[in-house]
């Protein structure tokens, strides 16, 4: 199970790093086309309807089909390499900031490291962490997603040059602060919500066996999912409004654009312009890439926990040796 357990401990925080490098790389391939239809509508100022003629984009399936006659299959995976940094980056620091975390607490506190509410602080914290580490990366993804055709950036190399030089080095950090307030609790309570639901799993099915241990890891990772994102997802799409801030030249073709001065400024406009719903723009393809998303990192990190420790085992080492 997920955190610090001194009754069962056999992966490091190395080790907790890798598996969080394996799982954020696997998972980010398969869900890479909700997250570009999901940066898509967020972006997007005009009503997400079919009553609206100037919106760009209507639903998940009218977008995705629109996507793919205008900019082909390959759109569904802009800004991909960036995003495979992201998810591996972000996946390392995660955990083993978390493995760590939930460690310290056995050792230092009172508290039991296994408790939902300690997951839920620690799993705040090592998002945190790792937020910080990979923001740029974050910033980059966001901005090959939302650009259009002809591009803007056409790679990398180029985007990060031109970016640093029109815009400065603060650039790569444009949505920190709506980003570390969402991730917070966004990550907590995914630690959170998956720590109950894997209690009340064992509650309701004691003797269930190994075969259909992977697959409570993947259905308590997705509810875990969709529950934290729901409750945490105007925070989201403030951040990606201010990500492509400076960018606004290479929004034209989506529809209308604005420039805000900051996080309240933005939150107002908002507010005022598109009404509450704006606030949940894109929420039907973030909640389902959530349920995926959660679930897959959530179930691939439990996997390669459980093959690096069966690696450890006396048992395997005879074999090997057999």
């Amino acid at each position: 199970m997920v955190g610090y357990d001194p009754e069962a401990k056999c992966v490091s925080t190395v080790e907790a790093a890798a598996a969080g490098s394996a799982s954020g790389l696997v998972t980010r391939v398969l869900i890479s086309p909700l997250d570009v239809l999901k940066i898509r509508f967020q972006l997007q100022i005009e009503q997400l309807s079919s009553r609206n003629p100037t919106a760009k984009y209507h639903g998940i399936l009218q977008a995705a089909q629109r996507i793919f006659r205008e900019e082909g299959l390959a759109a569904f995976w802009k800004g991909h390499v960036p995003a495979q940094f992201l998810s591996i980056g972000y996946g390392a620091v995660q955990f083993m900031a978390f493995e760590g975390l939930t460690e310290l607490v056995h050792h230092v506190t009172p508290y039991s490291a296994r408790g939902p509410l300690v997951h839920l602080v620690c799993g705040g914290l090592a998002a945190c962490t790792a937020t910080v580490a990979v923001q740029p990366v974050d910033t980059l993804r966001t901005r090959f997603a939302a650009q259009g055709e002809p591009k803007i950036y056409p790679n990398l190399r180029h985007a990060v040059v031109t970016m640093y030089q029109m815009e400065g080095p603060r650039t790569f950090y444009r949505g920190l602060t709506p980003t570390l307030i969402a991730i917070f609790p966004y990550a907590g309570l995914q630690f959170f919500f998956y720590n109950i639901l894997q209690q009340f799993s064992e509650w309701v099915i004691p003797a269930e066996g190994k075969n259909g241990g992977n697959i409570k890891n993947l259905v308590c990772g997705s509810c875990a999912g969709i529950i934290s994102k729901t409750l945490t997802y105007p925070l989201d799409v403030v951040k990606k409004r201010l990500q492509v801030g400076g960018f606004e030249h290479a929004r034209a073709a989506f529809g209308q654009v604005r420039t805000y001065r900051g996080f309240l400024d933005c939150l107002r406009q908002i507010r005022r312009e598109e009404g509450p719903g704006g606030f949940f723009k894109g929420l039907s393809p973030s909640v389902l890439k959530a349920a995926f998303s959660t679930g897959l990192v959530f179930f691939w990190y439990e996997l390669f926990c459980s093959l690096l420790c069966a690696l450890k085992s006396p048992d395997s080492t005879g074999r090997k040796g057999g």
